[in-house]
């Protein structure tokens, strides 16, 4: 079978290694892929919302599976084009999708069929909302209501604070601040908890915790993701059932019943609170980073399972685990979240794969003159499997030593969290 992985992140080079293992995977075409993903299959010069060039070259080579990585061409209806073109697509339809294209349907979703999540409030009038944080008490969290590539979400400590954020929003996020949500802010520990899901069946993946701000200790301006680890210990057993029982699966029924079948990967972004899991927001796709330390550590082969979530056949299906925890480090380039730097030669690749256990996922790389250079806001995700979150941590953290590139940067508390819940 050949099989198109659709983004050009390290999330898609996890996918393209995952997938390459499967006996069903015949050729492996990545549109647009990186530098990481040409030692997994043949890189496409498409990029991943021409939907129209994509589903012409899937036809052309007669595609028996496509898998989308990012949002956004799930939001502009890939999957329908696909499936009305005959062609199976692992990913939800552009109206499933609104559930992570739009923050306000998110929330009315949940309000509307008794999800837990925080307190909030959609505003139109920027003048409007900041009427309201200013009444609120501190600190708030403040939303753009469409996609802003993991950096539309803002803790603000003031009222003085609040009025610079919804202003910002609505200024410099386009069409995704024309409206801004405010939120009340819950306490507690972040987790991703991801499951695939046919429509009716819900199979939930192994827990993760990402880490969104840029610098350690949780600090400094959201990013799409400085690392992860897997699993979660604050994630536990019960938790977890929990969250399946009162979060994802009356999602899934909800959707439903909007008339929105979901298929595809439901992410849950989870606040542990003192009074359970809420929901921070839903995500329409596989997490980045978080896949990455969690399809290190899955057994299962990943096509099967996809192929019987389109076909609504998940039910009776288990996936199998590694039982030893990874951590995903993620190595970015200077400047970022902001404006950052491209094409700065990455050197000791070679020699950071030879680490035990380790894996090198590609993100904002490519090949110029036979060499790898930056190309993208986080650069690489460096994922190890140990023994135990401090092995993990230490065999991550030791690959990421041997590589170097022009103002590399990096979180260096990626599992910390980790130690501390199970110390």
């Amino acid at each position: 079978m050949k099989i198109l992985i659709i983004g050009s992140g390290g999330r898609e080079h996890a996918l393209a290694w995952k997938i390459s293992k499967s006996p069903l995977a015949e050729k492996i075409f990545i549109a647009p892929g990186n530098a990481g993903t040409l030692m997994r299959g043949e890189n496409i010069a498409i990029k991943a919302d021409d939907i129209k060039g994509l589903k012409a070259f899937a036809l052309k080579e007669r595609i028996g599976l496509t898998v989308v990585g990012p949002e956004v061409p799930l939001t502009l209806g890939i999957a329908d084009e696909f499936e009305m073109a005959g062609l199976k697509i692992f990913g939800p339809s552009k109206k499933a999708a609104e559930i992570e294209g739009s923050k306000a349907f998110s929330k009315e979703l949940m309000r509307k069929y008794g999800i837990p999540t925080a307190r909030y409030k959609t505003f139109s009038i920027p003048e409007e909302a900041i009427k309201y944080a200013k009444k609120e008490p501190h600190p708030l969290v403040i939303k753009a209501d469409g996609l802003a590539a993991g950096k539309g979400v803002i803790i603000s400590q003031s009222p003085e604070e609040s009025a610079a954020a919804i202003t910002s929003i609505s200024i410099d996020f386009g069409d995704a601040g024309k409206r801004v949500i405010i939120e009340e802010f819950l306490k507690g520990e972040e987790v991703s908890f991801l499951a695939i899901t046919d429509g009716k069946t819900v199979l939930p993946l192994a827990s993760a915790q990402d880490h969104k701000t840029v610098f350690d200790d949780d600090l400094g301006p959201n990013t799409g993701g400085m690392g992860a680890y897997s699993p979660a210990p604050v994630m536990t057993k019960e938790l977890e059932e929990e969250a399946l029982s009162t979060i994802l699966l009356p999602a899934i029924e909800a959707m439903e019943k909007e008339g929105r079948p979901y298929k595809g990967v439901l992410y849950a972004g989870l606040m542990i609170t003192n009074k359970g899991p809420k929901v921070l927001e839903f995500n329409a796709r596989f997490g980045d980073p978080e896949t990455q330390p969690i399809l290190t550590r899955l057994t299962t082969d990943l096509v099967p399972v996809m192929l019987a979530a389109i076909k609504g056949e998940l039910d009776g299906i288990n996936l199998e685990w590694d039982s030893r925890p990874s951590v995903c480090v993620v190595m970015a380039a200077k400047g970022y979240p902001g404006n950052y730097e491209k094409g700065h030669a990455i050197l000791g690749l070679d020699e950071a794969e030879k680490t035990e256990d380790a894996f090198i996922f590609h993100a904002g790389t490519k090949i110029k003159d036979n060499k790898t250079i930056t190309n993208g806001g986080r650069v690489l995700g460096v994922t190890a499997l140990g023994d135990d979150i401090k092995s993990a941590m230490d065999k991550a953290y030791s690959a990421v030593g041997k590589i170097s590139f022009e103002g590399a940067h990096y979180r260096r508390d990626i599992g910390k969290k980790a130690l501390r819940q199970l110390s």
